[in-house]
């Protein structure tokens, strides 16, 4: 082959490479905008019913089952429909915690926006990071995922052992792993090792989650007034 043709040849797939990675991006933060504004929509709802703790862990555990639709159905347009019910049940989950934090602090409003605020620094600071650098992150996940197994093993061990100080340390190790997920997952799509936008929303939703949660709880236990 002329090593012309091969050269045009490597330039079309490059461009075409990168157009297909830039909609994906696109996409995935489109969705991704969606479904946090759904999702905070969801959860003022259920603080303004408040919600038993009950009806918070059913929703949780709802969205569990749901989330293995959406992977299922992540190739088809009915995906859309089931990453909303998915983030929508998350969302209405929060409002059990919500309506906690509003009730045991003075300061709880406060602490709230602050999670929220601390959340969308932390998320567009390692986004933009990831972004513009364009490093490769993927050798992170095998650490992240041992991090994550040892935080929700200490996590469902200490609602037996009750203790504040494993509570504080797991929550710190959450805002870290997520934190290298904010990471992982936006230079998978960036190199191509994630090319469906359904799963990039997902993953990234649940990173914006845990670390909002996780925040919230260090926030409480820091700087909570009763």
């Amino acid at each position: 082959m002329n090593p012309m043709n091969q050269k045009t040849m490597y330039n079309t797939a490059s461009k075409a490479s990168v157009l297909e990675t830039n909609k994906v991006l696109r996409n995935t933060y489109m969705l991704l905008s969606m479904t946090l504004a759904f999702s905070a929509v969801c959860a003022a709802i259920t603080t303004a019913m408040q919600i038993s703790a009950i009806t918070s862990l059913l929703m949780s555990l709802g969205a569990l089952g749901v989330l293995f639709v959406v992977h299922k159905k992540a190739e088809s347009s009915s995906a859309i429909g089931w990453v909303f019910l998915f983030t929508g049940l998350l969302g209405g989950s929060l409002g059990h915690i919500l309506n906690y934090y509003l009730g045991a602090f003075s300061n709880g409003p406060e602490l709230i926006m602050q999670a929220l605020g601390g959340t969308a620094v932390v998320f567009f600071g390692l986004s933009a990071y990831a972004l513009t650098t364009k490093k490769d992150f993927s050798f992170m996940g095998g650490f992240l995922m041992v991090g994550l197994i040892v935080a929700i093993v200490a996590g469902i061990a200490n609602i037996f052992l009750q203790i504040p100080a494993m509570s504080l340390a797991v929550s710190a190790g959450i805002v870290l792993i997520m934190s290298g997920f904010i990471l992982f997952d936006t230079s998978r799509i960036i190199h191509g090792g994630e090319t469906n936008y359904i799963r990039a929303t997902v993953g990234l939703y649940l990173s914006i989650y845990n670390l909002f949660t996780a925040l919230l709880h260090l926030l409480g236990a820091f700087g909570g007034e009763d």
